[in-house]
């Protein structure tokens, strides 16, 4: 019989903190290594980077002092939230998995094993279409040796599973034309190896050395030999990373994820498992029609918090990503072309901001009317129509927009949460670009722009970031600075100000004094005040 190895033998919140500080540690000083292996679905060399990203919106920054199972919950919800890419949605649905299993204050080696089990039926089970060689491939791996291994504790189980990791990832070229081709391993599964030593070096002290022996050997790889190798069969025909949040049930996210994969390939889509009610999903799709691939969602609920990246084609037919960035805006005074090629249709049932908005050039409508202004807009010889509508409207507009393409006209709506958002779009929208490239570009301008509220309650005035009361003040001027400061230390070039019903003068410039004195480099700028909810609305570019 085995002897149990030395070293700490259950995992509890404080081990689960220190790990995740380790893998984040390892993942960050070897990163740009990792993430020159990535070849397979898109060379677009973010595999690492968006792994950290997603350990780090999970663990840090979160509630102190929280046991394992609530810890977990916490972590794996941020992580939902905050994952991009194709790696970082199946490590948030990984920390899922763990978080549906690990439900008492100390795991034991049987426990991990089970957890470990979890989190990769829970990855592969959020995959379209799993491929061998990939991360899935050694997450499986690691679980099989995990669950062997249990009965001789913790630190076995936990060694087992990194070494069957760094196996797997040492064998993935042979499962995966694709790394083959590049000569290096699969980077999604190499940082998946790290986390896991990372485990075993925080419960003994000792260093493994498995992932990093393998990147050296597969470093000699160039950059132009990353851009030479092409997509894997299936994925060479599309051309645009999109990712969203979905606020729909299980059943809608299911019947997302069958027209996802009508549309394009490398669809993921994550959520609780065991979510019956409305709930989150982070979707992730690489399609050609952008429009489509959101519509699809709007049509199965709510979309926020879009992402688009174009896999740029253009150097000698290579593939490389560049995600395209909202600038901040600068608003000038911009008349409506005599013969307009691309008409934008802002939703809004302001009447002050519709005002501005046609000064800027737009057309505008309500949710009555949207259907009637984008006819409008072609009879007047728009060649394209882009939409840009908040949550009230989006089913109205997705009738109008599949109305304007049954009759082979291109229109594409494009949902904002805020005006303010709306605004920014406008901001970057450029008549002269393909149209998909102007619809990319303002998607992400919507994306870029952070957006929080004042609101007047019965005795105090609460600042609300994402819905969330973060902050409750005795005056509307203090609260307003509150928000600045929250937007801004996330950072941010310019400030939009959209003061509501109940604002005056003086909280504007009382703000925009504060904002000039501790944020001496983020620009402010005001919108017409409108006559509605709620007190003051900030927008953060």
């Amino acid at each position: 019989m085995e002897i149990p190895e030395t070293g700490r033998q259950l995992l509890d919140a404080d081990i689960m903190r220190e790990w995740a500080a380790r893998a984040i540690d390892t993942l960050t000083r070897h990163r740009r290594s990792v993430d020159e292996l990535n070849v397979f679905p898109v060379a677009d060399s973010d595999t690492a980077t968006n792994m950290v990203a997603t350990l780090q919106a999970a663990f840090q920054g979160g509630t102190p002092g929280l046991a394992l199972e609530p810890l977990l919950d916490e972590a794996a919800g941020r992580a939902l939230l905050s994952a991009r890419g194709n790696s970082g949605v199946i490590l948030a649905q990984m920390l899922r998995g763990l978080a549906d299993v690990w439900d008492s204050d100390e795991i034991d080696a049987k426990g991990f094993a089970a957890g470990l089990r979890a989190a990769t039926d829970a990855a592969t089970g959020a995959v379209a279409v799993p491929t061998a060689g990939t991360i899935l491939t050694v997450a499986e791996a690691a679980a099989s040796a995990a669950g062997k291994a249990a009965p001789f504790g913790l630190v076995s189980a936990s060694r087992a599973a990194a070494e069957a990791a760094s196996e797997a990832v040492a064998a993935t070229p042979g499962q995966l034309p694709a790394l083959a081709r590049a000569g290096v391993v699969d980077a999604g599964g190499l940082a998946l190896t790290v986390i896991l030593e990372a485990l075993v070096e925080t419960l003994t002290g000792s260093v493994s050395t498995g992932a990093l022996d393998l990147l050296e050997r597969h470093r000699v790889r160039t950059v132009s030999e990353v851009e030479e190798v092409p997509r894997e069969t299936g994925s060479e025909v599309y051309g645009y990373e999109v990712q969203y949040l979905l606020e729909a049930n299980a059943a809608a996210a299911a019947d997302l994820r069958h027209r996802l994969t009508a549309l394009g390939d490398s669809v993921v889509i994550i959520g609780s498992r065991a979510a019956k009610d409305v709930t989150t999903f982070n979707v992730h799709v690489h399609v050609n029609d952008i429009g489509a691939a959101i519509e699809a969602g709007i049509e199965r609920g709510r979309v926020h918090r879009i992402s688009v990246t174009r896999f740029d084609d253009t150097l000698g037919g290579h593939h490389a990503s560049a995600r395209m960035h909202a600038a901040p805006a600068r608003h000038h005074q911009a008349p409506v072309p005599e013969e307009p090629q691309r008409a934008l249709v802002v939703v809004t049932a302001a009447a002050s901001m519709r005002a501005f908005l046609q000064g800027e050039g737009c057309r505008t409508a309500t949710a009555a009317t949207v259907g009637a202004e984008l006819a409008a807009a072609f009879d007047d010889g728009a060649a394209s129509v882009v939409v840009l509508t908040g949550p009230d409207a989006d089913r109205a507009v997705h009738r109008a927009v599949e109305s304007a393409r049954s009759e082979d006209r291109q229109a594409a709506s494009i949902p904002a949460a805020t005006v303010v958002q709306a605004v920014a779009a406008v901001a970057v929208h450029d008549p002269e670009r393909e149209f998909d490239d102007d619809v990319t570009a303002m998607a992400e301008a919507v994306e870029a722009c952070r957006t929080g509220e004042v609101r007047k309650g019965d005795k105090d005035f609460a600042v609300v970031v994402r819905d969330l009361v973060k902050h409750a003040a005795a005056d509307p001027v203090e609260a307003a600075r509150d928000l600045a400061d929250r937007l801004c230390a996330d950072g941010a070039e310019l400030l939009t100000v959209l003061p509501g019903a109940g604002s005056n003068a003086g909280i504007v410039t009382a703000l925009s004094d504060h904002v000039r004195e501790a944020w001496p480099l983020v620009e402010i700028q005001q919108l017409p005040a409108g006559d509605d909810e709620p007190l003051l609305l900030l927008g953060a570019e």
